[in-house]
C-alpha cells in the first residue's frame, strides 16, 4: 500500500547553508503558525547553544501541510562533529533535500551526507539556496553539484534529480533561475511528485527501526523512529531487538505515542506503517533497537555509527578555587551526568579509567566534545578537562592516525601563510582552485594537524579565510608535529592579580587575567610568544615608602586581557596543562602546581 498522503524527507547541507532558515520558511508558509503568532528565527534551533552558535547540533523533527498531504520534515546538522546524528536520521526518510550554497558550492559535509543518501537509493532534489547573494555564481556551482553526483557513483536517476532556485531567508523558490520566485509552492509541488510516498505492508506485524532518542525527566527515555510495517496502539506489548546483537529480546508496553505536527508534539492513541512517531514506556530502549510485535521478531538492518577519532579526559576538578562555583563536583555526579550524556549520543563513548575521579571521553572531533563541556558547564558542573588526544590504530601492522579531509577558501594575499602553515602540520596539497580573487585549496591533513590551528588561520588570514574539514579516513601515522609554538606565563603564587604586577608582566606576553581576578600559584596567565614557560608575579604590589616621586602616582596603562572562548581555550592547552571548566570561568593550569615539583619532573 502507498500511503501518498505522507512524505518523509531530510534536509542536508554543508554548516551554514541555510536549512534551518528555509525549514522556517517551509513551516511558515505551510500555514502552521497562527497569523498573528510570534514566531522565532530558526525556530527548529530548540537549545541555547544552538541559538548562539546558529549551527544545529542536534537532527530534528517537524511537518508541514500542502493540499492535503503531510510532508515529514528531519532538519539535520551540518557539523562534521555531528555527522552521527545524519547517518541514523536518513534510514527515516525516503528523499532528501541537498541544499548548496550559491556562492560556497559543495563542501566536505555536503559530500559526506550526501553519499549516505546515495547508499541508501534516496530520490534528491537539488536545491540552490541564496541566489540573492551579490557573489552568486549560480551556473558554476550546479556544475560542481553534478560533478559531485558523478564522483559519489550516483545513478542516472539521481543524475536527472530536480533543480530548484531558492532564498530560505526570502522564503522563496524558482524552477529557473531567470524567474524570481514568490513562495515556496514550487518546492512543496516538487517534493509530492519527486519525493515517494512510502511504500507500506499496514497490516503485517509492527516493526520499528529507531533513529533517535530523546529524554525527559518524567516519562524517561523517548524513541523516535518510523514505523516500517504494521500498526502501533497505546497499551501494545511490544518485544525489543538488535541487528547487531543477538540476545537482546526485551519486552515492554507502549505507554504513549507522539506525532510531529508542525515543530510540536500531538499525542495520538495510534499511528501506522509511513509515519514518523515518538513514543514512551520502553525503559533502556537504544538508537538502532528495532520494536516489533513478540509474534515477529525481526531485527532492521542498521548502519553503524562511525567510531570516535578523538579523546579527552574529564576528572574532578582539584584545583586551590575547587568546589567554589560550581553545583556539582563529585566524581559520582561526574560520572553520572556522562553517562546520561551516552543516552541520547550515539557517537559519544565514556570509558572509566583507573583512577576514581577521571574518565575517558571519546568523541567525534574538538567540537563535538566542546558542546557537551559546554552544555555541563551550563548545567552546574565543575570540573577539568585535558588537552584533546587523537586515536591511534593498528591496521596491517602499522600505527595509522585519523586524517582530515580539509577545505581553505582565502583570499589569494593570504595564500602563503595558509600553504606555510599547512607543510609544518604534515599536511598534503590535493587540488587548488582559483576563484576569483580567492583560492580554494584542498588538503588531507593528519586530525592533530588541526588542533590549535583554527584561531591561529583566522589571524592569519585577517578574519576572511574560510575553513572546513571532516573525517577522511585513517592512514600511516606521519610522525612527529610541532602545532603549539608559544608557552605558557604562570602565576607564581595564590591571591588577587594586581595592575602594578600585571604591568611589569605585560611585556612578557599576552595576558589572560585583569586587576581583581583571583589567580592561584601554578595557573596560566597569560601566553609567551617564545615556546618556554616563564613564572611570573602577578599579585606582586608596589612598596609602599613615605617617599613621593613626580610621576610615580600616574595611572598604569595596561593592554586589555585576552578573554578566551572555550574552544580557544582547548585549542591553547599544553599536553602538561588542564583547563578547569565551572559555571562562570575557564581557567587553564598546569597539572603539577608547584614549581619545584613541575622543574623536578621535566628534569625527568
Amino acid at each position: 500500500m502507498k500511503r501518498e498522503e505522507i512524505r518523509n524527507i531530510a534536509i542536508i547541507a554543508h554548516v551554514d547553508h541555510g536549512k534551518t532558515t528555509l525549514v522556517d520558511g517551509m513551516l511558515k508558509q505551510s500555514g502552521i503558525f497562527r497569523e498573528n503568532q510570534q514566531v522565532q528565527e530558526r525556530v527548529m534551533d530548540s537549545n541555547d547553544i544552538e541559538r548562539e552558535r546558529g549551527i544545529t547540533i542536534l537532527a530534528k523533527n517537524a511537518s508541514a501541510e500542502y493540499n492535503g498531504v503531510k510532508i515529514n520534515i528531519v532538519d539535520t546538522p551540518g557539523h562534521a562533529d555531528f555527522g552521527g546524528e545524519v547517518e541514523r536520521v536518513l534510514k527515516m526518510v525516503d528523499g532528501v533535500l541537498l541544499l548548496v550554497d550559491s556562492a560556497e558550492g559543495p563542501m566536505p559535509q555536503t559530500r559526506f551526507v550526501l553519499q549516505k543518501a546515495l547508499e541508501l537509493n534516496h530520490k534528491v532534489v537539488i536545491l540552490i539556496n541564496k541566489i540573492d547573494r551579490p557573489d552568486a555564481r549560480i551556473d558554476e556551482v550546479i556544475d560542481e553539484v553534478l560533478e559531485l553526483l558523478l564522483d559519489l557513483g550516483a545513478t542516472d536517476e539521481q543524475l536527472d534529480s530536480p533543480i530548484l532556485y531558492c532564498s530560505g531567508r526570502a522564503g522563496t523558490a524558482s524552477l529557473s533561475q531567470d524567474v524570481a520566485g514568490t513562495d515556496l509552492k514550487p518546492l512543496f509541488e516538487t517534493i509530492i511528485d519527486y519525493i515517494p510516498a512510502p511504500e507500506v505492508e499496514v497490516d503485517a506485524p509492527l516493526a520499528v527501526l529507531i533513529s533517535s532518542i530523546d529524554y525527559n525527566e518524567y516519562v524517561g527515555r523517548i524513541a523516535v523512529g518510523k514505523i516500517e510495517r504494521g500498526r502501533m496502539k497505546v497499551n501494545q506489548e511490544v518485544a525489543i531487538c538488535d541487528y547487531h546483537k543477538e540476545d537482546l529480546s526485551g519486552k515492554a508496553k507502549i505507554t504513549a505515542i507522539y506525532q510531529f505536527s508542525g515543530v510540536n508534539k500531538e499525542a495520538v492513541q495510534e499511528a501506522m506503517a509511513g509515519d514518523i512517531v515518538s513514543f514512551s514506556g520502553i525503559e533502556n530502549i537504544n538508537i538502532g533497537n528495532t520494536v516489533c510485535s513478540p509474534e515477529a521478531i525481526e531485527p532492521i538492518p542498521f548502519v553503524k555509527i562511525s567510531e570516535p577519532t578523538v579523546e579527552m579526559t574529564f576528572s574532578v576538578n582539584d584545583s586551590p578555587f575547587a568546589g567554589k562555583e560550581g553545583k556539582f563536583v563529585t566524581s559520582r555526579q561526574l560520572r553520572d551526568r556522562l553517562y546520561k550524556e551516552l543516552l541520547k549520543d550515539v557517537s559519544l563513548v565514556v570509558q572509566d579509567t583507573e583512577s576514581a575521579e577521571s574518565f575517558r571521553v571519546l568523541g567525534r572531533g574538538e567540537m563535538h566534545l566542546s558542546i557537551l563541556i559546554e552544555n555541563m558547564r551550563r548545567e552546574g558542573y565543575e570540573f577539568q578537562v585535558s588537552t584533546p588526544r587523537v586515536l591511534y590504530k593498528e591496521i596491517d601492522g602499522k600505527k595509522s592516525e585519523p586524517l582530515e579531509y580539509l577545505v581553505i577558501d582565502v583570499p589569494l594575499d593570504y595564500q602563503g601563510s595558509v600553504m606555510e602553515a599547512m607543510g609544518t602540520r604534515k599536511a598534503e596539497l590535493q587540488a587548488m582552485n582559483p576563484q576569483g580573487s580567492r583560492m580554494r585549496l584542498e588538503y588531507i591533513i593528519p586530525a592533530r594537524g588541526l588542533f590549535g590551528y583554527r584561531s591561529e588561520f583566522l589571524t592569519s588570514t585577517k578574519g576572511e579565510g574560510i575553513l572546513n574539514s571532516i573525517f577522511h579516513g585513517y592512514g600511516p601515522y606521519k610522525g612527529e608535529m610541532v602545532t603549539r609554538n608559544v608557552g605558557s606565563l604562570v602565576a607564581f603564587e595564590t591571591g588577587e592579580a594586581v595592575g602594578y604586577g600585571l604591568f611589569n608582566a605585560q611585556d612578557r606576553g599576552t595576558l589572560f587575567v585583569e586587576p581583581g581576578d583571583a589567580v592561584y600559584m601554578g595557573m596560566v596567565v597569560g601566553s609567551n610568544p617564545k615556546n618556554e614557560d616563564l613564572v611570573i608575579n602577578v599579585c606582586k604590589k608596589k612598596q609602599a615608602t613615605n617617599m613621593r616621586a613626580s610621576g610615580s602616582d600616574e595611572a598604569l596603562r595596561l593592554v586589555p586581557a585576552r578573554k578566551m572562548s572555550l574552544e580557544e581555550a582547548l585549542e591553547f592547552l599544553g599536553e602538561d596543562e588542564l583547563l578547569e571548566v565551572t559555571p562562570e570561568n575557564f581557567r587553564i593550569r598546569k597539572k603539577i602546581l608547584d614549581h619545584n615539583q613541575r622543574a623536578k619532573s621535566n628534569k625527568r
